[in-house]
């Protein structure tokens, strides 16, 4: 067959991998957020939150009305969070997060993927920032910000930037957010998450050290039980 083929095929399982354990943890979220409350999306803000972060990652309608419908069913699948911190090559800083049925495989896949890339598990959450987001198509910067305040949302950051407004709000005001930004008729976003913001971002100049950092993602990518990986590089 050859060399190429063996590289193309690896590649091609490689994709496979990142994607099955995408869909997994969408598949997760989307369930405990049904379970969380009513399974309609049009009366449970958790649920409507993740699917519309799911969609956003390209997850399948099927995949979606799959957990949807599990957690209608009244399955009780025991799922527990974790979060691990990181430091990573070249002073790259993590935080994973997981959601799994089984903490021990989790955090041994965790630390495996982490220390085989020369970074080894340590406290790093101070260098983030829990951040509620969302990005939608708008030019009305100033509209969309004078809502939120009046509103009664704590905003931290309204921009625009080529027809697309980000807004920065406290994660406390998540939930109040979205409602004043309903208000406005937005109701579809490109990113509507709570995340953590790195506090002083770097880059990686060195090319074996952006590759090993690279690496080190696309490992914790492709393990099932880690729901979300936040870094520190641009």
């Amino acid at each position: 067959m050859g060399r190429a083929h063996e590289v193309r095929a690896k590649s091609m399982a490689a994709t496979a991998a990142k994607r099955s354990a995408l869909f997994m943890r969408a598949s997760k979220e989307i369930y405990m957020a049904a379970k969380s409350g009513e399974p309609d999306p049009e009366m449970n803000l958790a649920l409507r939150s993740a699917i519309e972060k799911w969609r956003g990652q390209n997850v399948t309608k099927d995949v979606i009305d799959r957990a949807i419908q599990k957690a209608k069913g009244g399955s009780a699948e025991a799922y527990s969070q974790g979060r691990y911190e990181a430091f990573g090559p070249a002073g790259s800083l993590l935080i994973i997060d997981t959601l799994t049925d089984n903490s021990n495989r989790a955090f041994i896949a965790v630390r495996t993927a982490v220390t085989k890339k020369g970074g080894h598990l340590g406290s790093t959450l101070f260098n983030f920032t829990e951040t509620g987001i969302f990005a939608f198509k708008g030019t009305n910067r100033d509209e969309v910000e004078e809502t939120l305040i009046l509103g009664d949302v704590d905003v931290r950051e309204v921009t625009e930037e080529d027809g697309i407004i980000e807004v920065l709000v406290e994660p406390t005001s998540f939930g109040a957010a979205r409602d004043a930004l309903a208000g406005l008729g937005i109701k579809e976003f490109d990113t509507a998450e709570i995340t953590f913001l790195p506090n002083e971002p770097i880059s990686i100049d060195d090319p074996e050290e952006k590759r090993k950092f690279d690496e080190l993602v696309d490992m914790l990518d492709e393990i099932e039980d880690v729901q979300n990986v936040y870094h520190n590089v641009q």
